[in-house]
C-alpha cells in the first residue's frame, strides 16, 4: 500500500513496516507508530515529495500446486508444495526483485525439480521428508538474498500415474501384511523366549530348593550320628568305669547280681535256675551249667 497524499496522517501497525521515500529516494524504514505526510511546499520553499510504502511482515503461506516433474527413473510425479515465509528485510524485498512472492514461487518450483530429478521413485516413497528438506535448504539462502525468511517448505501432495498408483497400493498392502506377519512372528518368538526363561528359572529354583533340602537332611543326619556317637562313647566310658569299680570291689558285683535277681523276681513269668551241690551248696558255674542242661 502506497501513501502519498499531502498532509495525511497514518498509523503503521506492528504487522507492517513503512518505507519512507523523498523524491523517490528511500530515506528510512518506519517502525510501528503514527506518521504524517508533510505538505509539498511551504511559502516559497519547495519541500520534497514524500511517499510511504507499507510492507506486510507477517508470516504467510505460498502454495505451489500441481507441478509435474520427472524423477531420476523417468516417472512423472505431480507434486504440491506448501511454503511458509515472511518478509525479514522490507527494503531488500521491495528493491532487489520486482515481486518477491513471484520470485519465491519460481525458486521453490526449480528447487523441487532439481530435487526430484535426483531421486528415484523408491527414494520418494521411502523418504518423503528428504524432498522437503532438499527444497528448504536449496531455497532458504536464495530467499534471504531478497529479504525473505523461509520457515518451512513441505511437500503437501504427491500424485502418481493411475496404473502406478494401483501398483503402489498393492505394494503397500503387501508391505503392511509382511510387517504384520513379522510383528506376529517376533511376538511369538518373544513369548516362547519368555516361557523358556520362566521354565528355566523354575527348574533352577527347584534344583536350588532340592539341593538346600538335601543339604539340610545331610546336616541333620550328620548331627544325629554325632550325637549317637557321643552317647555311645559316654555309655562305653560309663561301662568301663563300672567294670573298673566292680573289678576293684567284688562285693559291688554281688550286690549288682542280687539287684538283678530282685528285678527278675518281680516278673511272675520269669524262671530262675540255681544249681546246688549235694550238700545244699551252690555248684560252681561249670557244674551248674551241666545240671541246667
Amino acid at each position: 500500500m502506497l501513501i502519498s497524499e499531502t498532509g495525511r496522517e497514518f498509523i503503521i501497525k506492528d504487522t507492517h513496516r513503512g518505507l519512507w521515500y523523498e523524491d523517490g529516494k528511500l530515506v528510512k524504514v518506519l517502525e510501528a507508530g503514527r506518521y504524517k505526510i508533510p505538505p509539498r511546499s511551504r511559502w516559497i520553499t519547495r519541500l520534497p515529495t514524500v511517499e510511504c510504502l507499507l510492507v506486510d511482515v507477517r508470516q504467510r503461506e505460498l502454495t505451489i500446486k500441481g507441478q509435474e516433474i520427472l524423477t531420476a527413473d523417468k516417472v512423472a510425479v505431480r507434486v504440491s508444495i506448501l511454503v511458509q515465509f515472511r518478509v525479514a528485510d522490507p527494503k531488500t524485498a521491495m528493491h532487489s526483485v520486482e515481486n518477491f512472492a513471484d520470485r519465491l514461487y519460481s525458486d521453490v518450483q526449480l528447487a523441487a525439480r532439481r530435487s526430484l530429478a535426483s531421486m528415484t521413485l523408491e527414494d520418494i516413497l521411502t523418504n518423503r521428508t528428504r524432498l522437503s528438506e532438499d527444497i528448504l535448504s536449496d531455497v532458504k539462502e536464495a530467499a534471504a538474498g531478497y529479504g525473505v525468511a523461509i520457515r518451512r517448505a513441505d511437500v503437501k501432495d504427491l500424485v502418481f500415474p493411475g496404473n502406478l498408483q494401483e501398483i503402489m497400493n498393492r505394494v503397500l498392502v503387501a508391505e503392511r501384511n509382511s510387517e504384520a506377519q513379522l510383528v506376529e512372528a517376533r511376538t511369538r518368538a518373544e513369548v516362547e523366549q519368555i516361557q523358556a526363561q520362566s521354565r528355566a528359572e523354575a527348574t533352577r529354583r527347584e534344583a536350588e530348593a532340592e539341593a538346600e533340602a538335601r543339604h539340610v537332611r545331610e546336616q541333620a543326619d550328620a548331627e544325629a550320628l554325632r550325637v549317637q556317637a557321643e552317647a555311645e562313647a559316654r555309655a562305653y566310658e560309663e561301662r568301663v568305669k563300672a567294670a573298673e569299680a566292680l573289678e576293684g570291689h567284688p562285693a559291688l558285683l554281688r550286690l549288682a547280681e542280687l539287684e538283678t535277681l530282685r528285678e527278675l523276681a518281680r516278673n511272675a513269668n520269669a524262671r530262675l535256675y540255681i544249681g546246688f551241690d549235694r550238700n545244699g551248696l551252690a555248684l560252681d558255674r561249670s557244674e551248674s551249667d551241666k545240671n541246667v542242661l
